[in-house]
């Protein structure tokens, strides 16, 4: 059964404003699936049938004449040939929603994009399905601790127990797991990183040593919802610190990591430099790093940072959605230790938020948010802590208890 994907909406919108619209995303997470939806009826062409990408790539010239727009072209990555193309024709009609595509690699690593189709395209992220999204939530605003926000998401919550949760995060967000709840995690998950490692990476770097890059992917997983080490993460590999960075620059290419920015103005000369990294499926990192059920998961070590990379994905998916594709997420930490989870910036306010995955918040779990109020020319708005009590209350001030099915 189909699952209606929030960026369905923003697809159909930026094929409203421009020519073409690309949908990037990491492999397996419903690009096709979806673009097919809104697509029925027009001509396809898949850049995985080797004759057809030999022909993008070699033919470029007469491809469409082939395949007329409007056309969805699966794969796109594999033949940048085509932008030049696009950019021709689109100049050349003056059409709106010519050209649909997906791809599995972020916009900036695709040749051509910026050069040949900049102002003509509208660019959506898809990752994995959202909580809203399993639930059969419609409710699609970004992620923001705002009366508004949540007097609009009330009308539409779904009941989520502390159980449900922790099976989401070990199973992860893969649309082809959710829809078979008998496949086999641990098959599926093997499959994926082979699958990935064998094209996904090779496309985008020659990459010597899969042994050493998939240890290097378990190692970026071990650190989920840490400060990025890459002197660490190259010493625990075996590998030079530039190899780390190419790999690592590869993982958030492939919307596989994000990272998390630290927040800084010119005030705050006290805040750290280094990003926080972020696996977006927090069932690879659970495969990855051998959490092999969800009740060893919560119970572990790592239950802590899984549970904030949860968050973190879940926040990052409610702006991707929208088509948002800088996102306005950062955190703070300064040299004194003193740290804020998540700060959402939005017209000059920042808005704090704490993850916590005990159900019973404190007062000092949202201490930190006093900091702000001493950075000069910074407004700071409503904040709260996201964990797993079932409740949206008030926790102090303007400041509530936000539980996760509010996300």
């Amino acid at each position: 059964m189909y699952i209606k994907r929030h960026a369905e909406k923003t697809v159909q919108e930026l094929s409203r404003m421009f020519g073409a619209v690309l949908v990037a995303g990491p492999r397996q997470v419903g690009k096709t699936t979806m673009l097919e939806q809104l697509t029925d009826g027009m001509n396809y062409a898949t850049l995985d049938d080797p004759i057809l990408r030999a022909s993008a790539e070699e033919e470029s010239g007469t491809f469409f004449k082939d395949n007329p727009p409007p056309v969805f072209i699966d794969e796109i990555q594999k033949a940048p040939a085509l932008f030049e193309q696009m950019k021709m024709l689109l100049d050349r009609d003056r059409k709106k929603g010519q050209f649909f595509m997906s791809g599995s690699q972020q916009f900036k690593m695709m040749k051509g994009v910026s050069e040949s189709l900049a102002g003509r395209i509208g660019l959506v992220t898809l990752l994995g399905f959202s909580l809203r999204e399993t639930c059969g939530i419609e409710f699609d605003m970004p992620f923001l601790p705002t009366d508004e926000y949540f007097s609009q998401h009330k009308t539409q919550t779904a009941d989520i127990s502390y159980d449900e949760v922790w099976n989401t995060i070990h199973r992860g967000c893969m649309p082809e797991l959710h829809s078979n709840p008998d496949f086999d995690w641990q098959m599926f998950y093997g499959a994926y990183v082979r699958t990935y490692i064998d094209r996904d990476v090779r496309e985008l770097s020659e990459i010597g040593d899969t042994v050493k890059f998939t240890k290097f992917m378990v190692a970026a997983a071990a650190s989920t919802g840490q400060l990025l080490n890459l002197a660490s993460l190259a010493r625990d590999v075996g590998i030079s610190q530039p190899t780390a960075e190419r790999w690592l620059s590869i993982l958030v290419a492939s919307n596989i990591v994000y990272l998390l920015q630290p927040y800084s103005n010119n005030i705050t000369k006290r805040a750290i430099k280094t990003p926080k990294l972020y696996f977006l499926d927090t069932g690879l990192a659970a495969y990855l790093t051998r959490w092999n059920t969800p009740d060893v998961l919560k119970n572990g070590a790592m239950a802590g940072a899984f549970f904030e990379s949860f968050v973190i994905a879940e926040i990052v998916k409610s702006y991707y959605n929208k088509g948002i594709l800088e996102l306005p997420l950062y955190f703070y930490r300064d040299k004194d230790m003193n740290e804020i989870d998540l700060l959402i910036e939005e017209n000059g306010i920042l808005y704090p938020i704490e993850m916590k995955r005990h159900a019973d918040p404190r007062k000092k779990d949202i201490a930190a948010f006093d900091l702000l109020d001493k950075i000069p020319n910074t407004k700071r708005g409503p904040g709260g802590v996201v964990c797993l009590y079932d409740k949206l209350i008030t926790l102090r001030g303007m400041d509530k208890v936000i539980p996760v099915n509010f996300l």
